[in-house]
């Protein structure tokens, strides 16, 4: 493995591979000295600053809960954690994945990510973090669809096509009700958590289209999710990954044509 990546993983991250090291050592070396010094030093684009520590393993941790790899989860978490994301921000990111995975799939992760911050010596609960109430959660989850996504989002369920009214009714109310008017995170990182958990689990390319669509306008920008796609291909493929690259394309196309 290269010296930088040994220096980054084991003194600024901490993730413990010691089994690989021991049973597939040379698997071992070519994915640390890839995912840990390749690619964290990847060139950026031209005015692109590069992304720092948080920022990078907020977008892994969405990518790997996407893509469903516990195993992988239980061992960035600490990095994660080590790199500068609060538990509060740990626990959004994994309360915001069930509006897009479903219960079923979240709950490994949210089990995870508690024996993790207990381990770590962190009372749970945690702080609540919720702004809505029943009465309001409808509007200001529409509100925050209409800053977004655009105007055409306003009370948009009222003109759904048969069969989608009620959805159309509980993305406003429960996906972006209940989950983007949290505290925790900004708008920004959750558009990126939402990008690469779509990006991750694959087949969603409209919904991936329109969450590209969605970070640019809260100023996440193209050349910046080019970014994220690139430091998430260790943990995610090619395929995946270039399917992301390619929604982000449609959508710099779609926002020219308008």
């Amino acid at each position: 493995m290269s010296d930088f990546s040994k220096r980054y993983r084991e003194k600024l991250l901490g993730i413990d591979f010691s089994q690989l090291e021991k049973t597939d050592p040379e698997f071992y070396e070519f994915f640390d000295s890839f995912a840990f010094d390749e690619v964290v030093n990847a060139s950026v684009e031209e005015g692109q600053a590069p992304i720092n520590d948080k920022t990078r393993f907020l977008a892994i941790l969405a990518t790997i809960v996407g893509s469903q790899g516990l195993d992988a989860f239980q061992l960035v978490l600490p990095a994660a954690l080590n790199a500068g994301v609060t538990p509060i921000e740990a626990k959004e990111l994994v309360y915001q994945s069930t509006a897009y995975l479903g219960f079923g799939r979240v709950l490994p992760f949210l089990k995870a990510t508690n024996a993790v911050l207990e381990a770590r010596g962190v009372k749970l609960p945690l702080e609540p973090q919720g702004t809505t109430s029943p009465d309001d959660r409808v509007a200001k989850g529409n509100q925050v669809q209409i800053e977004y996504f655009g105007e055409q989002m306003r009370e948009f369920w009222k003109n759904a096509p048969t069969g989608l009214k009620n959805i159309n009714y509980w993305l406003a109310g429960n996906c972006f009700g209940d989950y983007y008017t949290r505290g925790g995170l900004d708008d920004r990182q959750r558009e990126m958590i939402t990008f690469c958990i779509i990006s991750a689990q694959g087949g969603c390319e409209p919904q991936l289209i329109g969450h590209a669509l969605g970070n640019m306008r809260v100023g996440n920008n193209a050349a910046f999710l080019r970014q994220i796609v690139e430091q998430c291909l260790p943990y995610i493929g090619y395929p995946r990954s270039l399917n992301a690259i390619s929604a982000i394309a449609r959508a710099v196309e779609q926002s020219q044509s308008k």
